[in-house]
């Protein structure tokens, strides 16, 4: 069983790189999994990774490219071919035996694309998480282990691709949001790679989407795409702004109000005498506002409502902006009530 080592971890540039490796590297429960030489898989926010006696013999991501996606993308293996060993493959011979045995791939080739596919996934499984993992004792990868990888040199790949990304641009938002265009005065030349990518940004995809498209690692994908970055040539796509609230007399808030209705408040009911507006306005302590009709909501008349609660009023008598925020402070001093 051939194990990949990587060479010597790189010198801490950060705060964040060295509170990382005093904790115990990228992920701790992996560490303590890793001296235990377990086997099974870690479910993590961000992926998985599979584990064979301490080693880890694969990774999946959501925001990556499996094994299989690698090989059948540019043909080097055919789709018909790699669905043939994964109906075949058990726990004794996985898929890479039935591909080398059948001499569908040369033994390099898998071991390069193997690998290349366990660290692109396990760039985004180790990713910061806000959920802790979970392990599973005993479950295999039906690929079975082609290169066995330690935890360290994981971990080491992992800080370094992240040291990567943030020299050539330290705003993450481009990793994952979707991408626009943007105009640049003196634009530098772009390798045939990143003009491929420049060309499928229209404001809809993603990175992990332009990786899948154009069959390619998605952490390339991000070199790449932080490249074109930090050059001025793309950058995330504005969230959008929410509506800005009419300046009118009319907030809009009634069913079919138009642009220049007034506030959608209940008038009197059928029958019942009309309220003063100044009454009914200094029940609620709220100018120029006229209150729900007697008996509506379950609320008690004007004329005996109590008045609110002090901080709710204080909170009334200093509304600065009328138009904006006056219906919604309205609305918490009926319901604290």
């Amino acid at each position: 069983m051939t194990v990949v080592d990587l060479p010597p971890p790189l010198p801490v540039r950060d705060k964040a790189t060295a509170v990382e490796r005093a904790w115990g590297g990228v992920s701790p429960m992996l560490t303590r999994l890793a001296a235990e030489r377990a086997t099974g898989v870690l479910v993590r926010e961000g992926g998985a990774l599979h584990l064979d006696g301490g080693l880890v013999t694969y990774a999946e991501s959501p925001l990556a490219l499996g094994l299989d996606a690698l090989l059948t993308a540019h043909g080097t293996v055919r789709g018909e071919v790699w669905r043939e060993a994964l109906s075949r493959a058990d726990e004794h011979r996985g898929v890479a035996r039935f591909l080398l045995s059948g001499g569908h791939l040369a033994e390099g080739a898998l071991q390069l694309c193997h690998l290349a596919a366990l660290y692109d996934a396990a760039y985004f499984a180790l990713a910061p998480s806000s959920t802790p993992g979970r392990f599973r004792y005993g479950v295999g990868h039906r690929l079975g282990a082609v290169v066995p990888v330690p935890v360290a040199a994981l971990e080491r790949e992992t800080l370094r691709r992240r040291d990567l990304l943030h020299r050539i641009w330290p705003d993450p938002r481009p990793d994952q949001a979707p991408l626009v265009r943007t105009r640049t005065a003196a634009a530098p030349r772009l390798t045939g790679r990143q003009q491929s990518l420049l060309d499928r940004i229209d404001g809809t995809r993603t990175a992990a989407d332009l990786a899948r498209e154009l069959g390619r690692q998605a952490f390339h994908t991000l070199v790449d795409v932080r490249r074109l970055a930090a050059a001025g040539l793309i950058a995330p796509r504005p969230s959008p702004e929410p509506p800005s609230p009419p300046t009118g007399p009319g907030l809009g808030l009634g069913p079919g109000a138009g642009a220049g209705a007034g506030p959608a408040v209940p008038g009197p009911a059928p029958g019942s005498a009309p309220t003063a507006p100044g009454a009914a306005s200094a029940a609620y302590g709220v100018p120029g506002v006229v209150p729900p009709p007697p008996g509506a909501a379950g609320l008690p008349p004007p004329g005996l409502a109590d008045p609110p609660p002090p901080d709710i009023a204080e909170r009334l008598a200093h509304t600065t902006d009328p138009h904006i925020t006056l219906l919604k402070r309205l609305r918490d001093a009926l319901e604290a009530l």
